[in-house]
This record gives structure tokens, sequence and C-alpha cells, in this order.
């Protein structure tokens, strides 16, 4: 057996294989990320369980929730079959929490009679965020959808009476009542409503490959479903519906089931509301 040649055969197999699965990712894998990515277009992606949409430029992208773990596996197949996967480390993040004591029960339950709508809510949320179009807007530099003080950050949490309660899954937007709020990213409305039990006013828009923004406790809708928006367009103006505590915009990101802190994509603070 000529081994020069068995050698110079392996060095050659390995350096196609390392281009064949060349992948380029654009973000910080972090917990509440939205990850951009580049492979061959002809090449699958799976992550977290589910198939990936891949463009006709490689284009990817996927995202990962407030919990994720410190490690976390992207499976990439070629068009022969070949398959690797690539492991990546997510920074860990602290959410902050605050502890309340002494709310009357009745503000910090849900009653019985409140369930079956809630259930009709969540499932149309859900089919919202299930949307996997080719759009490609999630590709654009996000821009602020309203402009006033930060009062509520992603992932915080409250504790009522010693039980933990969900997390905070947006970013909240303090301004007054009928403030303007305008597309963050171009893309298409695929939800209107004017009063969901927790989240009062909501629209939802698909931004692309899974991506979606959620705002919500609106006083104000002025679009419908099926539109089309460009970044920038009018939406819908704040509120304080639902179950709010003064007029705000909640903000949410979703990848799918996956939560997503819209925050991480500012290089800055909204600016002030003009006085």
């Amino acid at each position: 057996m000529n081994y020069k040649l068995l050698i110079a055969i392996n060095s050659v197999l390995l350096t196609f294989s390392s281009w064949c699965f060349s992948l380029e990712i654009q973000s910080q894998w972090i917990q509440g990320g939205l990850i951009l990515g580049k492979t061959t277009p002809s090449h699958k992606i799976d992550f977290l369980g589910k198939a990936v949409r891949v463009n006709s430029q490689g284009d990817f992208v996927v995202g990962l929730g407030r919990d994720a773990k410190p490690s976390v596996s992207l499976t990439e197949t070629s068009a022969s079959g070949e398959v690797i996967t690539h492991t990546f480390s997510v920074k860990q993040r602290t959410y902050n929490e605050q502890k309340i004591i002494g709310v009357p029960q009745k503000t910090v339950n849900v009653p019985e009679s409140a369930l079956t709508r809630i259930r009709k809510e969540v499932l149309a949320t859900k089919a919202a965020r299930k949307i996997d179009s080719q759009r490609q807007d999630f590709s654009q530099v996000f821009s602020w959808p309203a402009k006033g003080i930060i009062s509520g950050v992603y992932g915080s949490r409250r504790v009522y009476n010693g039980v933990p309660k969900r997390p905070h899954f947006g970013v909240d937007v303090a301004a007054p009542q009928g403030t303007s709020v305008v597309a963050p990213a171009s893309g298409v409305i695929t939800l209107v409503h004017n009063n969901m039990y927790f989240s009062g006013g909501t629209v939802i828009m698909d931004h692309g490959h899974g991506v979606s923004s959620t705002f919500i406790h609106l006083h104000k809708a002025h679009v419908v479903v099926g539109d089309y928006v460009e970044q920038g367009q009018l939406i819908a103006e704040i509120g304080s519906t639902g179950r709010s505590t003064g007029p705000h915009l909640d903000w949410r990101m979703n990848w799918f089931n996956q939560r997503l802190d819209p925050q991480l994509l500012m290089s800055s603070l909204p600016l002030p509301l003009s006085k």
C-alpha cells in the first residue's frame, strides 16, 4: 500500500469536508438572542428539533429562549447526505426578580370563568407565531417601534406571595396613551385583536423564517390581518389594555416558540418623546 498516497487522499478529503460544511454565524449565542447564519444554499439545517428554512443565498435564522442551556447543537446536512453537528456555547444571563408580599389572591389568580377565553386567545397567538414564510425582513436592522422610557425588561419575573409567576418576555416602553407604534422592521400583519384577556389590544407581525414581533396593551390598531407594512409605518397606538398598570408598549419577539429579547437587537435606548 502506498501510504504517502493514502495520506494525501485523506488530506484532500478532510479539506473537502471542511469546505463542504463551512458555516458562518453572524450573531452572538446568548439567551434571548436572534442568531443569523449562512451556509451552502443546498444544505439543510436543523436546530432544537426543527427543520430551519434556508434561502437561495444560504441565509438562515434561529433563536434562543430565555433559559437556553449553556451549550446548544445545530445539525447541518449536505446535499449528498453528509451530516455534521456544530456545537456552540451560549452566554448565560442573570434576570431581575421582584418579590411582592400581600397581594390579594384575586389579583394574582385567573378566575375560572376566563379560562375558556384565555385558551382560545393563546391558540390564536401560537398559530400566528408558527408561520414560516419566505420573507427576509428579519435581516433588516431593527429600530424602536415607539418613543418613550424603558419601564420593563426581558426575562424579569415577579414573585407574588411567594409564588413565582411567568417571566416577562418583552421590553416595555412607557409613553402616554395614543403615542404612535411603528413597525420596527417590515413585515405582514398576521393577527389583530382588540382586547385579549392578558395582553389587551394585540398585533402580531411576521418578519419571515419564523421571526415575529408582537405588540400588546394597545389602545388602537391601524392595521388589519394581511397588511404589508414597511419599517417605520404606523401600525398602532400605545394604550393600557389587558393586564396593565399604565400606558406602555410591550414589544415581544419570537423565533417560533422561542422567546427573544428585542433589546438585544438595539444599539441604543428608544428616543424620548418630544416635549
